[in-house]
């Protein structure tokens, strides 16, 4: 077993050794993709998403130095047409690029040192191959191919590490992005490669105002293409992972649920709902990297309102967003988009391609956004959030006149991105007010009632031992009729597990003052 050349099937014969979910019908795409024009694949997504799994299992299915049949008869490709033609008959040449960014090697010897090990262990495969000392890896490969009569499978994982480690050194991007080239876009590439396959986090970098890699295929968070479903856990995955474990699954969906990929609308973080299943509890199992924090910068200075969009997410709602112009490379962050759509290939959003809008996908990567801003130390958000936890804490212990200036200060933070004297914005600034709340309570705007909607209402979260809480919102009138209004429409039968433990409050706004006055009130049983 080489590391580079003919690595073998060890990797994926340790995933199925515990629990795996089957994701086999990725090799039926990239098998159609062979000695095609379409060989070149680039398939990006967020950290702990399976994109190093997906390696793996191509590794194993590929490489002819081993027997692999034993780990996927039982599995979808096993029954695929193209199963047979392609299992195990190519040499496979893999790399994994932090196997060098992680070293202590200069980044712009990085590219000849990657060479100079893979030239080594390639060579001595293949002994009968003419090659020269002086030949780099493309010219050993094609030699190799013409004189051995065969094509290679490449596997790149971890494509984009330099470009994110080591992105303002123009030497060592220089170098490899013109090794990628070499190896790529080649007049031999075609003859030397059956197929390439990379992963990373960024697509394919645009390189100098044009793209470096144009030929290969991308399969991204934003335009995956028909790999989406391969990005991650389906519904129906996670359900039947559910049952045969006894975990809630209404848990794992509010946790974990909600990125939409593709024409795939619920998916899941993998790694997230393994972990959970583990551990047999819901939390967060989000793995922090550094990659949030090459664009910190970029988001405090607020371009183009981002705070405001940053708010409004925390708050459940959407953005939108216009990936199109990211250059690929996160230091060249321009404008509002292209900090929106680093952070969708980064995972903390997720992209609706229907609507052209972004927003937080669930509990856990919700809190882990709050993190990411208190550790960079944005300040206007870090203050957004402290507002709003003392806005629940005194809707809590019943301060009205602490809810109203809450209210008021809100309305007054957020007229940027609202219609000030609109009824209908009144009931958006109340859902943003409350963002912090969505830490221990699932909010609802307009909550079908008895007799109409409520325009808040939120339910503590399981083992939160919290009041429900039913909001309703009054213009130019008075707190006190809202509170009669929610008695009249009857709004806690929608929440009659919370009877004895349900806060009702009424705020009323006030168009000519331009201020908020709040009742609270306990829930009475009749």
């Amino acid at each position: 077993m080489g590391t580079y050349i003919n690595a073998g099937n060890e990797g994926f014969k340790s995933a199925r050794k515990r629990e795996y979910i089957d994701k086999s019908g990725l090799i039926a795409i990239v098998n159609d993709t062979l000695f095609s024009e379409w060989r070149f694949s680039c398939v990006t997504r967020c950290r702990r998403f399976g994109k190093s799994m997906a390696a793996r299992m191509l590794c194993a299915y590929y490489d002819h130095s081993v027997d692999s049949r034993h780990l996927f008869t039982d599995l979808e490709i096993a029954s695929h047409p193209s199963f047979e033609e392609h299992l195990n008959r190519y040499p496979v040449i893999y790399l994994d690029v932090t196997n060098f960014t992680t070293r202590d090697i200069p980044r712009s010897e990085i590219v000849s040192q990657m060479q100079k090990e893979m030239k080594a262990e390639i060579s001595k495969v293949y002994p009968d191959a003419e090659t020269l000392p002086e030949d780099d890896l493309m010219a050993v490969l094609t030699k190799i191919s013409e004189h051995y009569k065969t094509s290679f499978i490449m596997i790149i994982d971890e494509w984009d590490a330099i470009c994110r480690e080591a992105s303002s050194d123009t030497e060592a991007m220089d170098k490899y992005v013109n090794f990628l080239r070499r190896m790529f876009k080649g007049s031999d590439s075609m003859k030397v490669f059956a197929g390439v396959y990379m992963t990373g986090i960024l697509p394919v970098k645009k390189y100098k105002t044009e793209s470096a890699l144009n030929n290969f295929i991308e399969y991204s968070m934003v335009e995956p293409r028909k790999m989406a479903s391969f990005f991650g856990f389906t519904k129906n995955e996670v359900k039947a992972l559910a049952t045969r474990h006894g975990i809630d699954f209404d848990d794992l969906v509010k946790w974990y649920d909600g990125y939409q990929i593709g024409n795939e609308t619920s998916m899941f973080n993998p790694n997230s709902v393994m972990q959970a299943v583990d551990a047999r509890r819901c939390k967060s199992y989000w793995a922090s990297t550094g990659a949030f924090d090459a664009v910190a910068h970029y988001i405090q200075m607020n371009y183009e309102g981002l705070k405001d969009n940053i708010i409004q997410m925390l708050a459940g709602e959407q953005s939108p967003v216009d990936p199109t112009g990211f250059q690929n490379d996160m230091s060249v962050i321009r404008n509002r988009d292209d900090v929106l759509t680093v952070l969708i290939h980064l995972g903390y959003l997720s992209y609706k391609w229907q609507e052209e809008e972004c927003y937080i996908p669930n509990r856990e990567v919700a809190g882990e956004m709050v993190n990411a801003v208190k550790i960079n130390n944005w300040q206007p958000v870090v203050d957004a959030i402290q507002e709003s936890k003392n806005l629940l804490q005194a809707t809590l212990e019943g301060d009205c006149e602490a809810v109203a200036r809450g209210v008021d200060a809100a309305h007054d933070e957020n007229t940027s991105i609202l219609s000030y004297n609109n009824e209908n914005s009144l009931a958006c600034v109340l859902a943003i007010a409350y963002f912090y709340a969505r830490n221990d309570y699932v909010i609802h705007r307009e909550l079908a009632s008895g007799k109409g909607f409520a325009d808040l209402v939120m339910i503590p979260r399981k083992n939160v031992n919290s009041p429900a809480i039913v909001l309703e919102l009054k213009y130019n009138r008075d707190a006190q009729s809202a509170i009669d209004q929610i008695k009249h429409r009857q709004y806690p039968t929608k929440v009659a597990p919370y009877a004895d433990n349900l806060l009702l409050v009424g705020i009323n706004y006030d168009k000519t003052t331009k201020t908020h006055e709040c009742q609270i009130t306990r829930w009475q049983q009749s």
